[in-house]
């Protein structure tokens, strides 16, 4: 048997480096949204978190484990925005020098956020160009750290310390629902809840335009796509890490898809009866929730909320464009 990258010590191991530097992010409940789907939902707030999303766990957690001599040399990371800007800051409190490799068409509320925690920006074409290939050779260039955005086993740790913070709050769960990219939060999060709530069935939600991880999961190995296109720009990944995709065979019991007009229905109501502003892709799993996706009734459901950076004038552009189909029983 194949010795997977990550176990739940490690997680445990993240948690405590990270819990100086991160914040405890708080588990919201919605009376609206048990009675529309008979079940019994508990939110894990990761858009709350330090740069509006999960991704500063594993990132703080990669970089603490640098030496000295490679926190001087500084770190490189490729990212659409949300790991761009975990690592930016991170890079900042550790004191290193940090390089960005990102797309062109990237939020500019990320890139702005990015610049402004002091990392330099290179930017690429994500339809025309190989951004870990512009990462390898940057790092090569510089002698720097390449810390990518998913497919590391400090980075899936890190990640993995949300669905333990979740547990930990509110008990064991019969199911936990985790938005999928690239596959870090999910492994962390199957790992985790396989050892704190064992018969928990963990569900990853991917965008219908990139399903690259429903098919690595039905087909046994790892499916290479096309970028996709679709309003999760953290999830327009074209394959699940060498890393990752061990550890959600083992540990992940289902992959579904949701679609952008499902996403922005979910934004809608996220921001509507909770005063929560979630991005396209932080709202991946509740999606799959509220849209049917899954059977969640009479079940305690884990549900993480992965990330809220998203433009003010882009949100308010999506929402208009797509006025939600239950918005009568929602607002």
């Amino acid at each position: 048997m194949t010795t997977l990258a990550v176990s739940y010590a490690d997680i445990e191991a993240a948690h405590h480096r990270i819990q100086p530097y991160a914040y405890y992010t708080p588990v919201m409940t919605s009376t609206t949204a048990n009675a529309r789907r008979e079940t019994s939902l508990f939110m894990k707030c990761e858009h709350l978190q330090r740069i509006g999303a999960f991704k500063f766990r594993g990132a703080f957690n990669a970089l603490a484990q640098l030496s000295a001599a490679q926190r001087a040399a500084g770190v490189i990371a490729f990212s659409s925005g949300n790991h761009a800007q975990a690592v930016a800051l991170a890079a900042r409190v550790l004191g290193m020098p940090a390089t960005i490799v990102m797309p062109n068409d990237a939020p500019m509320i990320k890139v702005e956020a990015t610049r402004g925690y002091g990392a330099e920006i290179v930017q690429y074409d994500r339809y025309t160009q190989d951004r870990e290939q512009i990462g390898r050779e940057l790092a090569s260039q510089r002698g720097a750290a390449l810390i990518p955005p998913y497919d590391h086993p400090h980075v899936i740790a890190g990640q993995g310390t949300a669905a333990k913070e979740l547990i930990d709050t509110v008990g064991p769960l019969d199911m936990l629902v985790v938005p999928l990219g690239g596959g870090g939060l999910l492994a962390g999060s199957a790992i985790a809840a396989h050892a704190l709530s064992p018969k928990c069935r963990v569900i990853g939600v991917e965008p219908e335009a990139g399903n690259d991880g429903q098919q690595s999961l039905q087909r046994g190995e790892i499916v290479h796509i096309a970028t996709p296109v679709t309003l999760a720009d953290g999830a327009q990944t074209q394959h699940l890490g060498n890393l990752t995709f061990p550890i959600i065979r083992s540990h992940v019991d289902l992959v579904v898809t949701v679609s952008d007009a499902d996403l922005v229905e979910t934004m809608s109501f996220l921001a509507g009866r909770m005063k929560q502003l979630v991005e396209p892709t932080g709202c991946l799993a509740l999606a799959a929730v509220l849209s049917g996706k899954i059977d969640v009734r009479g079940l305690r459901v884990g549900v993480i909320l992965s990330g809220g950076n998203v433009d003010l004038l882009r949100f308010a552009e999506l929402v208009l464009k797509n006025p939600p189909i239950h918005a009568p029983n929602l607002l």
